[in-house]
Formats: structure tokens, C-alpha cells, sequence
């Protein structure tokens, strides 16, 4: 009993968030949901209105309201994908890997920077800035001995400047009317209730719960949101080559809305007032490096596309550091091939989380053995 009152503080939490976001879409910017729910939530999260009763969690609210966000939209990519991201991968993947290297690469030098010209230790400053986003980089940092919280702190803030910067500058590039447009253009079959789709949408849930305990055994990045969507695509793949028959959900264009709600909410909840004490230079210099990272990264977009039939739309999504689950969604909103997207995405977070560990633990046994044997540094 003593958890209802808190369950329903959270749900509370969600529903003023998501009046943020119901008027920064009034703009129709891209991902206006997700945008606004994070920025409200984020204000609710430092400044704790005593009207709100706003909950005090240490890790923003439970991981819950973050999980059903990712598991619409896994469901929503699984049901989209089809071959043209292998064919496209199959086409260009010597230009695909080499910009993923460069954008890890890019985030190295930010590293470099933000250890350079502020007070955080080496290994800190590389964890901050890695690509892999809020799901998993804090996890490891504290496995290895760096501060998680500035870790946390930092990538929760680039997560924040991408998703606010790109998607502004896509809508630019591309017209508010186009983006608005075809944000109207809906299958009627994806609307229209009919009893077998709300059984398949059903089907489709418990495949995606059981995608995520396999992406969870396998360590996938984003479980709830790789799993799924790698489930649900296998499923409909197989009943539609298979068996012969197309599996239809009902599925409107309102739940993405919610998963932007969900996803927003979690984000911005873990803001707190604690996380900026001390960190002014940090958090400037963080901030700068970040802006320069996104330009490199909108460099690199540029270069695939001209080198490629990839969009620059969906380039920029696809090597932008902002999150899986945030840049999908984006991808989604606007019409891009988010079924790629999320390919790259996951691609560079299983890069990152292969290759920089050791290097970084490898980082920390030079730390200790300088600190052990000051004579060799002399």
C-alpha cells in the first residue's frame, strides 16, 4: 500500500511533463513531445514546485516509464523493417564504417578537451564524452573506477543539446510543412480498430517482452528497445514469407506520442540541483566541446551523403550522439529510414562498448602504476 502513493507522484510527474511537451509541439518541431516533456521535467526535476510533490528518487523516476517508452518504440521499428538496410549497409558499409570510427574518434578528442581544460580526471573526461549513451557508458565507468555521477551528469546533457539542437536544425533544413505533413500520412490500417489487430498488437507486445530477456542475456545495448524491435521484425518477417500471412497491429500514430512522454520524462526527471554544484567550468567546457562535436558530426552526415544514396536527413540521425532511442525516434517523426538509424546507432554503442573498456581499464592500470612508481614519470 505504501507504494501507491508514490506510483501515482510518478504518474503525476509524467502527465505535467507531458503538458510541456503538448506545447512545444504546437511548434510541430520534430519530436516536439519528447522535447518539451524533457524540458519540463527537467525544470520540475531541479526547482521541485511544492504544489507537485515532486517524488525525491536519486536516479530520476523508476527505469519503468523509460522501458515502455523504448518497447513502443521497438515495436513501432519492428514492424518497419524491411531489406533495404542490409542492402544499403551491403552498398556502403566501407563509408559507414569509417564515419562511425571517425565520430568515436571525434568524441575522444572532446574527451581530450574537456580533461585538458577542466578538473576531471582522464578517465572521467573519456567516459563523459563516449558515444554509447545514458544506458549504458555510466554502468561501465563505475566498473572501472570513474566518477559515475559527472559521468551521468555530462551524457545526460549531451543527450539534451542533441535532441534539442539536430532535430531544430533538421526542421529548418527540411520546412515545418513537409515535416508536418508527412507526419499526418498514416496507413489506415495502422488506425482503423479491428479485433484481429488488436490481437496481433497484443502478440506483438509479448514478443517484444521476450526479445528484451533475450537482448538482455545477450547484453544488447537498450534491451527493451533492440530486443523488441529484433523480435517483432523476425516475427512479422516469418509469418509473411513463411506462413503467408501479414501480421497487422493496431497500432495509431498516438502511441508514439506516449513513447516521446515516457521517454522525456525519464530523461529530464534525473536532473537535480546537487548535479551542478562545482561543475560550472565543467559543464561550459562540456558544453562547447559538445557544440563542436555536433558540428562534426553534421560534417560527416554531409560527407556520407554526398558519397552515398543514404539521405543527409537520415545520416545525421544515424551518427548523431545522442541516444538510440532518441534518435529513432526523431527519425521517425521525420520520415527518415529509421530502421537504419537505429542499425548505426547500435552498431557504434557495440563498438564503443567492445573496444573502449579495455582501453580505458588499460588507461587506468597506467594511472596506478604512475601514482605506485613517481620515479618513472620523472
Amino acid at each position: 500500500m505504501k507504494e501507491n502513493p508514490r506510483f501515482f507522484q510518478f504518474v503525476w510527474f509524467v502527465i505535467v511533463s507531458g503538458v510541456g511537451g503538448f506545447f512545444i509541439s504546437l511548434t510541430h518541431l520534430p519530436i516536439g513531445w519528447m522535447i518539451g516533456t524533457l524540458l519540463a521535467a527537467a525544470l520540475l526535476s531541479i526547482l521541485r514546485p511544492k504544489f507537485m510533490h515532486v517524488p525525491h528518487t536519486r536516479n530520476g523516476i523508476p527505469k519503468y516509464w523509460l522501458y515502455m517508452g523504448q518497447c513502443i518504440l521497438g515495436i513501432e521499428l519492428g514492424q518497419k523493417v524491411n531489406t533495404s538496410v542490409l542492402s544499403i549497409f551491403k552498398e556502403n558499409w566501407s563509408a559507414i564504417i569509417i564515419m562511425l570510427l571517425l565520430s568515436i574518434l571525434f568524441s575522444l578528442l572532446s574527451g581530450l578537451v574537456l580533461w585538458k581544460y577542466s578538473k576531471l580526471d582522464l578517465l572521467t573526461s573519456f567516459f563523459a564524452t563516449a558515444p554509447g549513451g545514458l544506458s549504458s557508458i555510466p554502468g561501465i565507468a563505475e566498473e572501472v573506477g570513474a566518477n559515475t555521477g559527472v559521468v551521468s551528469i555530462i551524457q545526460a546533457m549531451r543527450v539534451f543539446l542533441v535532441i534539442i539542437t539536430i532535430p531544430v536544425v533538421i526542421s529548418f533544413l527540411f520546412g515545418h510543412s513537409e515535416i508536418h505533413a508527412s507526419n499526418n500520412v498514416v496507413p489506415a490500417e495502422l488506425t482503423t480498430f479491428e479485433v484481429e489487430q488488436l490481437a496481433v498488437t497484443i502478440f506483438f507486445v509479448c514478443i517484444a517482452w521476450i526479445g528484451y530477456h533475450i537482448g538482455e542475456f545477450l547484453k544488447f545495448p537498450a534491451p527493451w528497445l533492440i530486443g523488441g524491435m529484433i523480435s517483432v521484425a523476425a516475427v512479422k518477417s516469418f509469418g509473411s514469407v513463411l506462413i503467408g500471412y501479414d501480421f497487422v497491429a493496431w497500432w495509431p500514430q498516438s502511441l508514439m506520442i506516449v513513447s516521446q512522454i515516457f521517454i522525456g520524462a525519464s530523461i529530464g526527471s534525473r536532473f537535480t540541483k546537487t548535479m551542478f554544484v562545482g561543475l560550472h567550468r565543467t559543464l561550459i567546457i562540456s558544453f562547447l566541446s559538445t557544440l563542436g562535436l555536433i558540428v562534426s558530426v553534421f560534417i560527416c552526415a554531409y560527407i556520407v551523403s554526398s558519397l552515398t544514396e543514404i539521405s543527409f536527413l537520415t545520416a545525421g540521425l544515424a551518427f548523431a550522439p545522442g541516444g538510440i532511442a532518441e534518435m529513432t525516434t526523431t527519425a521517425l517523426v521525420l520520415n527518415g529510414d529509421a530502421t537504419f538509424v537505429v542499425a548505426v546507432q547500435v552498431l557504434r554503442v557495440v563498438t564503443v562498448c567492445v573496444t573502449l573498456p579495455p582501453f580505458f581499464r588499460f588507461l587506468k592500470y597506467l594511472e596506478v602504476k604512475k601514482k605506485s612508481h613517481p620515479h618513472l614519470s620523472a
